[in-house]
């Protein structure tokens, strides 16, 4: 069975490369060793200015390998996870499979689910997000390992001053900027990064400013105004890389269920960037917690198609298969 376990896995990395990542760092390698996989992540795509600590890093890799197990899953493969989180050379996390059987219609949806997912920074719909999907995804996060905490209005206003003060930080740091244009705008035929298909020609009109890349894209950004937008803290009980990898698979389960029910996310990673508006974002918790991200949720336009799938890198530069 080594050989049919370690094909599901290498099957399961490869469903991991469209998981979602800060500016499509995608910081991660997995290694496939027999029936066990193993997730690295590559300080070399980390974004050294904007997430020092390896926040960010931690939170994408967890998202892709909330997407290795959904793949997994969907070949009928049930797993054991160990989550060590380590950062010096050791994995983050590894699969072990352990019994095939007949893949659940269920599971196979939602491998679906996860290859049209995408980010969408268009202005959403006048529709708000209705109570009982917003609750669908804070029950998603809290069954994969965190919380989301769905702001109130007055909250939101809160949320619209903390932005806007991080961006303004962003913008006076020389080599913030340097490191944004690094891997933000144009084609990006190298695999990764953010290409001007996906951004706005212009800055929608938000109540909590999208994040200014200082680059022109070519996306329709859409009319009018996100009132209808809901905003939530993906937070958790404590700031250690293992409470971010958590935080990385709860994100993909939110983002998976807010698919299944038409809702669209997009990540504002600027607020917990910096120390100063991640401690406001945390009162705004009451303290109860550590914030990892704010997202923001909105039922798309049906009028207009979404914007395309951001790039991969190529499978051979983050698939490696060892000798067990």
């Amino acid at each position: 069975m080594t050989e049919q376990a370690t094909q599901a896995l290498v099957g399961a990395a490869q469903t991991a490369r469209l998981a979602p990542s800060v500016h499509n760092t995608q910081p991660w390698r997995w290694v496939v060793r027999g029936d066990r996989l193993e997730l690295h992540a590559v300080p070399a795509r980390q974004l050294q200015e904007q997430d020092p600590s390896g926040r960010l890093m931690l939170v994408s890799c967890g998202a892709a390998l909330h997407h290795a197990l959904v793949g997994l899953a969907a070949e009928g493969w049930t797993s054991e996870v160990d989550r060590p989180a380590a950062l010096a050379g050791a994995p983050l996390a590894v699969v072990r499979a352990v019994a095939h059987e007949p893949a659940d219609p269920h599971a196979m949806q939602r491998l679906q689910l996860l290859r049209v997912r995408h980010t969408d920074r268009r202005v959403v719909s006048a529709e708000p997000v209705p109570p009982g999907v917003r609750q669908a995804l804070v029950d998603a996060a809290r069954q994969a390992g965190a919380r989301l905490h769905v702001l109130r209005r007055d909250e939101v206003l809160q949320l619209a001053v903390m932005v806007e003060h991080a961006d303004e930080a962003h913008r006076r740091d020389e080599r913030m900027r340097a490191e944004t244009a690094s891997w933000v705008g144009g084609d990006r035929p190298e695999g990764s990064g953010v290409p001007d298909a996906v951004l706005p020609a212009e800055l929608p009109l938000t109540t909590v400013a999208e994040r200014d890349f200082g680059v022109t894209g070519s996306l329709a950004a859409g009319e009018g105004h996100d009132t209808a937008a809901s905003y939530a803290v993906l937070y958790g009980d404590a700031d250690e890389p293992e409470q971010w990898l958590r935080a990385g698979e709860a994100l993909g389960e939110v983002w998976l269920c807010a698919t299944e029910h038409g809702t669209t996310v997009l990540p504002l990673s600027s607020p917990v960037e910096l120390d100063f508006t991640r401690q406001a974002l945390r009162r705004m918790l009451s303290d109860t917690g550590y914030p990892y991200l704010v997202l923001r949720l909105g039922v798309a336009d049906p009028d207009h198609a979404g914007p395309p799938h951001t790039p991969r890198l190529p499978a051979e530069q983050v698939i490696e298969i060892a000798e067990p």
